[in-house]
């Protein structure tokens, strides 16, 4: 079940908010907003409408919820398949099915300790859950009641009935789960490292837990960090209530809690990725860098700004335009970055050729890490900084007339970074340190060989690449992007020529010629350690256009 529009009508602040044009693709919609902004009031407006449901309770405090205490206030929810879910205090969806299947946490849910507690048969029907996103979320408590109940019930049934217990199921339905998780978020090095080793019970005291970190081999809940705390409790809930909620709409306020931003990352990447199942559909709001990051970066995560409204009026909200590096200012300001990074260069450079570029140590140079071509571009426009992007497949005119117009982006003088670094100078210069042989000459005839070999394969590519780059889609220059879509033949010509310098400059490098000898087993980081390389990276980027 995913969403495609909310509106809130006279709801806490808002007079007539909506969310709209959420594509049925979404996994994750993100909410972002500077504090106060609006943002757990949708998650006050999911509870109020799915607690009748799901508990058979009304949410009756018109103090609460009405902006304006004379007029109703009403919730409608439009799902993806025009099915239409509408509350308010004058009706409410009472064992409606759909609107049971909305389940979510408030904020305040770290448990500094285990409690002893736990109560049977609160999980199904949800009633263990905050009434209101201001209120304290203690489902931790029960869920590690429900997580030791399940494995020790697995483990003990059996005994009666002369059976073996299935250890390896245990294993992979409630502990491997769970440390794959916890590697995948806190597995940056070995001293960070969590993993659950054990549990222990004993009478009329509250259970523990205990983890591996590191080379401590035996750490209870009790003492880890605030951010560890928080990992844990979200992905013990969705171990022990996951299979409740598969196809519901999940809503969980500020996950990002005690999380430094690489773990910000890693723990929205996973939760979204391996917890949330691909027909349900994740809300979440944050003010997290790393949380905007991984939204920016997936096609079926959504970013909805809350920052700047004006509560009075109808406020329309639809996803935001990734490409708008400004939705980055709400977790770090401009000028923040502007005042760190004074008088120095800033670059922002395609995937995974940034740490490359910044083993350099270009003077004053600082590279950043940008998804694509269109998003160095869109990046580096919005924040009037310097994008370094490859050639790709452009004519020596194109590059010419896209520095011209877009003087802030620097282009490669050939296809990739894999060009410059298994050029044949530079080569000879990495051969030449460990003194070993490497002909130049031989090196080009093999070379342009295969690309006469793989041409026509190459030339079947072209087109569609050269339709997604970002150059000259805007108004004033719609001339010269119907020139620009119509010139791809003279890239065709340009891998024709025998010239190695001519068709050098538009061959894909980094997928053709592997098999050649001398690229075999060289690795990237070695290659651009040589002069050559670093000197033409440096040429580029002090190059006037």
């Amino acid at each position: 079940m995913r969403i495609s529009k909310l509106q809130i009508q006279n709801f806490k602040r808002f007079t007539d908010l909506i969310i709209e044009d959420l594509p049925s693709s979404v996994k994750l919609v993100l909410l972002i907003g500077s504090n106060g902004s609006g943002k757990t009031s949708v998650f006050d407006a999911f509870e109020y409408l799915s607690r009748p449901a799901k508990r058979g309770t009304i949410l009756e405090d018109k103090h609460y919820y009405a902006k304006d205490q004379s007029k109703d206030y009403t919730i409608s929810v439009t799902l993806t398949d025009g099915t239409t879910l509408t509350t308010g205090n004058n009706h409410h969806l009472r064992n409606n099915p759909l609107a049971k299947k909305f389940y979510g946490r408030s904020s305040l849910r770290i448990e500094p300790r285990i409690q002893r507690t736990g109560k049977t048969g609160v999980i199904e029907n949800d009633s263990d859950a905050p009434e209101r996103y201001i209120d304290i979320d203690k489902r931790f408590n029960q869920d590690v009641f429900e997580y030791t109940k399940k494995i020790n019930e697995l483990l003990r049934e059996p005994v009666f009935k002369g059976q073996q217990a299935d250890t390896v199921k245990i294993f992979e339905t409630y502990i491997q789960p769970l440390n794959d998780s916890l590697h995948n978020i806190f597995g940056l090095s070995p001293y960070s490292e969590l993993q659950i080793t054990r549990f222990n019970e004993e009478y009329d005291k509250p259970p523990r837990l205990y983890f591996k970190k590191g080379e401590i081999p035996d750490l209870s809940y009790d003492l880890l960090s605030h951010g560890e705390k928080q990992v844990i409790i979200l992905l013990l809930n969705f171990i022990v209530r996951g299979a409740i909620h598969k196809d519901s709409i999940y809503f969980i306020d500020e996950m990002d809690v005690h999380l430094n931003t690489k773990l910000q990352y890693k723990l929205i990447k996973e939760i979204t990725e391996n917890w949330i199942p691909g027909n349900a559909q994740l809300w979440t709001a944050t003010h997290a860098l790393g949380f905007i990051e991984y939204a920016n970066d997936i096609d079926n995560g959504v970013i909805v700004d809350f920052n700047d409204l004006d509560y009075d009026k109808v406020q329309i909200l639809k996803p935001a335009d990734k490409t708008n590096y400004q939705i980055f200012e709400l977790a770090v300001s401009k000028e923040f970055i502007d005042k760190i990074f004074q008088g120095r260069r800033i670059v922002f450079a395609e995937n995974t050729d940034t740490p490359l570029y910044n083993d350099l140590s270009l003077d004053n140079t600082f590279f950043f890490t940008a998804v694509d071509k269109a998003d160095v571009f869109y990046k580096a426009k919005n924040l009037k900084t310097n994008g370094l992007i490859d050639r790709d497949y452009l004519t020596d005119e194109e590059v010419k007339l896209i520095q011209e117009i877009y003087p802030y982006i620097k282009i490669l003088p050939y296809y990739s970074i894999e060009n410059l670094l298994y050029h044949p100078e530079n080569l000879a210069e990495y051969y030449a340190d460990k003194n070993n042989d490497f002909n130049i000459e031989e090196y080009k005839s093999i070379l342009t060989k295969e690309k006469d070999l793989e041409r026509d394969y190459i030339v079947g590519g072209i087109l569609q690449a050269r339709s997604s780059y970002p150059f000259f889609k805007e108004n004033e220059h719609a001339g010269k992007l119907k020139s620009f879509r119509g010139n791809w033949r003279a890239i065709v010509e340009m891998l024709r020529s025998k010239d190695f310098e001519t068709f050098y400059r538009v061959f894909p490098a980094k997928d053709y010629g592997k098999s050649l000898e001398a690229r075999k087993n060289l690795n990237r980081k070695d290659l651009a350690k040589m002069k050559w390389f670093r000197q033409k990276v440096e040429f580029i980027l002090t190059h006037e256009n």
